[in-house]
């Protein structure tokens, strides 16, 4: 017996109707097979298109319905929950792409583009005659979280979450949580205080009863699936026992190690146990193991320390005996139901803008090390002073873009938030230096949220700064100066600065090991190892992988503000999902024909999510309902053709393809 099919075309306002005779459409979709009504409206998606939708099912009994309309990410769910509440199986209902497939690429051919609807419309109604009535799947959910990433955007997803009644577990890779934030003094545009904005954060994480901090950690491995993930966590040894800790700082004191800080961007020295920042929760000293000449080798021991074979220095010295180099990495496992991948950004290495001379030219230096300059409790004291000679800077000189908007040589892409911190170092250098002068090399002006405009004129109005509008060519040491080589695209003119400080607004770029990071966890990158996220309109916050989402400057540079807003988007999200005591989950996924499968494993190294399982008494492939994403890599993959798409067959497209052959002519 023939369902009845039901066809219901949508204008899209013009955006479908300018190109397509929905008319025409609806004309001679009544002739095809299996129609038992069709009609057009101008907004099918909305609540009037969709109590149309509605009323026709239950007055004609339809078993089957197509909507012609855009893209199925847009509203397919919208019209399955419409025709389900009116007890039409939702999974008999079938999207026929005719915007962006069909309208939008025949602007200017209507009778071809109306040919072309109608044959898309009729191949979408052959599948819905094979579609099967399904039932969707319920998943267990854990309601816990895992935060990967101790900054900004970690900790206020792991606060919100925690304030929500859920458990969370940050996994920090760094002795200390707050992220480069931690390094940085004043906000933008209105010079808040960001140590004391932090601090107050850190002290909420440390004092919340649901949150567990793992510091010096990383994702060892991620197993399972949305609700229901497995994460084992590796920790680096914790040589120093912060229960028994007095941070006394004796043993900072006889270190004989010396190397460069990496929270002060090598602006000071630091030894191989050392306080890792000025935060309050940073006062318990941590070790750093490929720093220590207890670690080394012995002939680098005798070498570099001169006497005894394995440095105890801090040890002996310790009057708490806190301090265990004995001490070996641990792993832990948290069970948990999704996960924030808030995993930060690392700046661009200068080193690789050789013709500015950084990494050489000691007064040459990035913005992260401009901000410890700035910072009360920094190297200087907060004082702007010349690396090389410890003098105050007369002439500075910023340059914008080192690095990004680049695409030849460097970055694509624009770091964003460069033209605003850019600005706001260069006032506070003019706010302390007076008689000083702040030059701002830039491409162009990116102030584009509240209030940014009104902060950078200021700048120019109240602290004088002087923007040129050219990339530097070239910055050398000759005199005890710097010489910059730039031009003005403004004025046509090639300028020859002499500084004493150049400072450099490099390229923000993913965290060191966040290639590695995403293959663990299944979430896909861009060609800059930025995280994808999965639609950057619809779901701007979820990953590739169900369950796991992004949030801050992992996913892409951003300011603080962004990055904040996009870390309680996150955590609202997970909010949502554990709503429900259960996940419904889509039944359209891949299923094995268990007299073709011949157990060669073939698909199960091909599943991106991991979805497959070798059953070991049948030895036939196995399909996990709850991970399994319907991405059909098995069905192109498998020699026997023994995998399949539920409601997407071979059958069903060959028989689309069949409708679709042949229809080149105007109806």
């Amino acid at each position: 017996m023939k369902k009845k099919l039901g066809v219901f075309i949508c204008w899209c306002g013009s955006n479908i109707a300018s190109s397509v005779d929905v008319d025409k459409a609806v004309a001679e979709a009544e002739k095809l097979d299996g129609v038992v009504h069709a009609e057009n409206y101008m907004y099918m998606c909305s609540d009037p298109g969709q109590q149309l939708v509605k009323d026709t099912i239950a007055e004609k009994g339809l078993e089957g319905v197509v909507v012609a309309c855009c893209s199925p990410r847009m509203h397919e769910n919208t019209f399955r929950k419409a025709a389900g509440s009116v007890g039409l199986n939702s999974y008999l209902l079938e999207i026929a792409n005719i915007r962006e497939q069909c309208s939008w690429v025949h602007q200017n051919n209507k009778p071809l583009a109306t040919a072309k609807a109608v044959s898309i419309i009729e191949g979408t109604l052959d599948k819905v005659k094979e579609n099967l009535p399904l039932e969707t799947i319920t998943i267990d959910i854990t309601k816990r979280n895992c935060v990967v990433g101790g900054g900004i955007a970690g900790i206020m997803a792991a606060l919100d979450l925690a304030n929500a009644g859920y458990d969370v577990a940050i996994i920090e890779k760094e002795p200390a949580i707050g992220g480069h934030m931690s390094q940085i003094g004043q906000t933008f545009p209105y010079f808040h205080n960001v140590p004391e904005l932090l601090q107050k954060k850190i002290d909420e994480v440390n004092a919340h009863p649901r949150i567990k901090v793992y510091l010096n950690s990383e994702v060892e491995v991620l197993d399972g699936y949305v609700g229901n993930f497995n994460v084992t966590i590796r920790t680096k040894p914790a040589f120093v026992d912060p229960d028994k800790c007095s941070a006394c700082g004796k043993c900072l004191e006889v270190c004989p190690v010396s190397v460069a800080d990496e929270f002060n961007r090598g602006l000071s020295q630091r030894g191989a146990i050392f306080r890792y920042n000025q935060t309050e929760g940073a006062r318990i000293p941590v070790l750093e193991q490929r720093d220590c000449l207890h670690f080394v080798d012995v002939e680098e021991a005798e070498m570099d320390a001169g006497a005894g074979v394995r440095c105890r220095a801090c040890v002996e010295a310790c009057p708490e005996n806190a301090i265990d180099l004995g001490a070996i990495r641990t792993l832990s496992e948290e069970f948990v139901g999704a996960i924030v991948m808030a995993t930060g950004y690392d700046l661009y290495s200068p080193a690789k803008m050789p013709e500015y001379g950084a990494g050489k030219i000691p007064d040459v230096i990035d913005a992260l090390a401009f901000e410890r300059l700035l910072d009360p409790k920094g190297p200087t004291g907060g004082q702007v002073l010349r690396p090389s000679d410890g003098k105050v800077p007369k002439n500075v000189v910023f340059i914008q873009c080192v690095g990004s908007r680049d695409p030849e040589r460097h970055k694509a892409y624009c770091s964003r938030a460069c033209c605003m911190y850019t600005a706001k170092q260069a006032r506070l250098y003019r706010q302390q230096v007076a008689e000083g002068t702040a030059y701002i090399s830039y491409m162009d002006i990116r102030s584009d949220s509240r209030d940014f405009e009104e902060f950078v004129q200021a700048g120019m109005e109240e602290e004088n700064l002087v923007y040129i509008r050219g990339r530097v060519a070239k910055v050398i040491q000759e005199n005890g100066f710097l010489k910059v080589f730039t031009s003005d695209t403004l004025t046509s003119r090639q300028l020859e600065i002499e500084a004493d400080l150049v400072v450099l607004a490099m390229a923000m770029e993913p965290k060191a090991g966040t290639r590695e990071l995403a293959k663990k966890m299944n979430v896909t990158i861009d060609g800059d190892a930025f995280l994808s996220e999965t639609h950057i309109k619809l779901y701007p916050v979820e990953s590739s992988t169900k369950g796991v989402y992004l949030a801050g400057c992992g996913q892409s540079p951003k300011d603080i503000t962004d990055t904040v807003s996009q870390a309680l988007a996150t955590a609202g999200k997970i909010q949502l999902m554990f709503s429900n005591e259960t996940l419904i989950a889509d039944p359209l996924i891949a299923e094995v024909k268990n007299d073709i499968c011949s157990g060669c494993g073939i698909c199960i190294d091909i599943c991106p999510y991991g979805a497959r399982l070798m059953n070991d008494f049948t030895r036939i492939s196995d399909v996990n309902q709850a991970v399994c994403q319907g991405c059909g890599a098995c069905i192109a993959a498998c020699p026997n053709k023994a995998c399949e798409l539920i409601n997407s067959t071979s059958r069903q497209f060959i028989r689309m393809i069949g409708d679709f052959a042949g229809k080149a002519e105007a109806v």
